[in-house]
């Protein structure tokens, strides 16, 4: 994405700014440092499939696009002095897995391969995790946060409200989630950024408007160069292009929080993830190999 940001920032960031000056907006993204000295590790790991056959609900015809199916990405970042951080747990809980080769499904979601399987591939067990965070309060990024129990949560306070409430997410076993109550948590905040290990190399951005508790993350590596895993306020690389969003998303507070990550790529020439968009995951490598 880095050699169209310019391009996306001047259609479509820069019309969503009304009655908020770029100043705001610069004096947000000082607050962002340009990393650490941190040797970080990124694995992308491939958490299933969201399948639509329609996508109308996004603002879309079928063949508008290329491929209308959503991938399912989930992050293991490792910093080798202090700590990790999962983010974003998947849509197929561990536990529908039979070990009988068959790939559960569950509404219209389907599994890859197990969560807990893929961290023991690049030598990680649940409770090896220092820190485990999610983009959203929706069932394809929370489904098996309560293997975490054990780890610190960093989340927002509204995130950990709706789960642990008798009205938890739709598409969800509130059952699973009965464990995070004595989870050791830290609340992030819902309206400035929040520095994971203190040094700049990852840190985790609101960007309301899928959802009140949404937020992006910044992953600053050496060699690749700074990475934003934007969660769902982009579905398909075409809404690059387009503006479109979700038919059930705060559109306007969206089109901010799209415009600020669009701001933040360009001032420290960021590439931005799009965890859902099926042909852009399946081009990254997936682990046990990384990103550094």
């Amino acid at each position: 994405m880095k050699q169209s940001i310019a391009r996306i920032l001047s259609l479509c960031a820069m019309t969503v700014l009304t009655g908020v000056t770029q100043n705001t907006f610069a004096a947000e993204l000082v607050k962002v440092g340009a990393g650490s000295d941190a040797d970080l590790k990124l694995y992308v790991i491939d958490c299933g499939v969201l399948l639509y056959n329609n996508p109308n609900k996004f603002g879309y015809k079928k063949e508008d696009l290329k491929e209308t199916n959503l991938s399912n990405g989930c992050y293991l970042i490792v910093d080798p002095g202090k700590g990790t951080l999962l983010w974003d747990t998947g849509v197929i809980p561990d536990n529908l897995w039979k070990g009988d080769g068959i790939s559960p499904k569950k509404f219209y979601a389907e599994g890859t391969r197990p969560l807990k399987e893929q961290l023991a591939e690049i030598g990680y067990q649940p409770d090896d995790i220092k820190y485990v965070a999610v983009a959203n309060q929706y069932w394809d990024h929370i489904s098996n946060l309560y293997q975490f129990a054990n780890d610190t949560w960093l989340t927002s306070k509204i995130t950990r409200d709706k789960l642990l409430s008798s009205n938890a997410p739709e598409h969800t076993d509130p059952a699973l989630f009965s464990s995070l109550k004595d989870t050791k948590t830290i609340t992030i905040p819902d309206d400035k950024n929040y520095d994971v290990f203190g040094d700049g190399s990852i840190i985790i951005i609101p960007t309301p408007g899928h959802t009140p508790d949404h937020h992006s993350l910044l992953v600053n590596l050496k060699r690749t160069g700074p990475i934003i895993i934007s969660g769902d306020l982009w579905h398909y690389t075409k809404d690059f292009e387009t503006n479109f969003t979700q038919n059930n998303d705060d559109r306007p507070t969206t089109l901010l929080s799209r415009a600020r990550i669009l701001q933040l790529a360009k001032k420290i020439n960021a590439n931005i993830w799009i965890p859902h968009d099926y042909i852009q995951f399946s081009q990254l490598k997936k682990s046990p190999e990384y990103y550094n």
